[in-house]
Parts: structure tokens; sequence; C-alpha cells
């Protein structure tokens, strides 16, 4: 599961951090401001996310407002309890009062890991893109698929010597995709782990994978661990 710790006191994030580093179902972990936030949670897709109310440019509600209803489980941290009933009324599954125990922490990590299970076998994956163009309708099979490219709001989609483009976000694929099949190696690519036939080092930890078919596609640094990871399954 991917974690991301929203708040503008590295401290404060730090002492989150700490206590999740041991969990082995946490495959990804990131840290954030309130500002920083609203770009990066559609980039990384996190399944669980704590969330600082107060931030003094953008708070933890105005962070919600402006990326939607993307998160499967959302726990609010803050000093403060003026903000309970409005944490809830926009679907919170938790609320951390600091400061907070060790064992507080991880009884609300490990209720929102229940949810992100709960939810991911309610939303099963999908088997099919439907693509229309102004000519034709074309069904692409994900199993087909051997990686996708971001295209500003579109995505392509690589299947079988073919390209489809497709008016969804990479962000918005991803989620719809089996995570055991897909992996997001850098923000603008995803590839299918059974097309992957090697990884050459390029500099600075970026590597670059090779396809079956021979493409090229860029892993990034950030990325590289959990790709390993996964392909090692």
């Amino acid at each position: 599961m991917r974690v991301m710790i929203v708040d503008d006191e590295p401290l404060a994030r730090e002492a989150i951090r700490v206590v999740l580093e041991g969990d082995r179902e946490i495959t990804e972990m990131r840290e954030c401001t309130g500002v920083e936030a609203v770009q990066e949670i559609p980039q990384a897709h996190p399944d669980i996310l704590f969330l600082d109310v107060q931030m003094p440019e953008v708070d933890g509600f105005e962070v919600l407002e402006r990326v939607g209803d993307v998160v499967p489980a959302v726990i609010f941290v803050t000093a403060y309890d003026a903000y309970a009933l409005r944490a809830f009324e926009v679907h919170a599954l938790g609320y951390l009062l600091k400061p907070f125990s060790d064992a507080r922490l991880c009884a609300e990590l490990s209720r929102a890991k229940e949810q992100v299970r709960a939810r991911r076998v309610a939303a099963p994956f999908v088997r099919r893109f439907v693509i229309r163009t102004r000519d034709e309708v074309a069904f692409v099979k994900t199993e087909d698929i051997d990686w996708i490219e971001a295209a500003n709001y579109y995505a392509s989609l690589y299947a079988g010597g073919k390209t489809h483009l497709i008016r969804l976000t990479m962000a918005e694929i991803e989620k719809q995709l089996d995570p055991e099949r897909f992996v997001r190696v850098h923000r603008s690519a995803i590839v299918n782990i059974d097309r992957v036939v090697g990884m050459q080092p390029l500099f600075r930890g970026d590597c670059m994978l090779v396809l079956r078919d021979g493409t090229r596609v860029r892993l990034s640094r950030a990325r590289r661990e959990e790709f390993e990871r996964r392909v090692a399954r």
C-alpha cells in the first residue's frame, strides 16, 4: 500500500514516518507540504493519507477539495479537536489528536488498511478499455497492453504494435489496473511487468527498461526500488 504524509512541519511528518517504516505492507511512503500535496496526490495515487488540518498556505480541507475523492483512506492529524465534525463530513476515516501514542497511530493505520482492502474487493480492476475515435470503437484488453505513456490529458496505450489514444489521466488509468501486473515506473509511464525483459542502468540511479518488442522506457530512481520488489515476486 502507498502512504502519503502531508504536514508543513518536517518534525511532525517524521513522527509518523518513523512509526510506519517497519510495516511490510507499506510499499511506498511519501512526505510533502499542503501546497505540494495538491500536485503530488494525483500523481502518486496514495492508498492512505495522513493529513494535517492547519497548514499556512493550503489547509487539509482545501487539499481534499482540490484533489477530489481519490484517496481510499484519509486520516486527519491535528492538535485541535474542533475540526472533528467537519473531518467526518468529508468522509475522513480517522482523526488523530496530537500528541498521540505509537499504539494509537498503528490502530488508525490498521483501520485504514482494512478500508483499502475492502475498496479493492468492491471495485475489481478493468479487463479492457473502450477506445472511441471518429471512425470506430476499439476494445483493448489490459492483458494485451505493453506499456502506457502520458500525453497531457490523454494517455497512449501501446498494445501489440498499435497505439490507442484514450482520454484518461495516468492516475485514473493506474487506479483501474491490477497492481500485480502493471507498475508505474515514471510519472509519465506505466509498464506491463510481463513485457520487461531487461534493465540498463543510467546516470544518477535512473534506469532504462527494455521491453519484449525492443521499446525502451525510463525507470526513475524514485520508483526503482518498488519496481524491483514487484518484479522479484
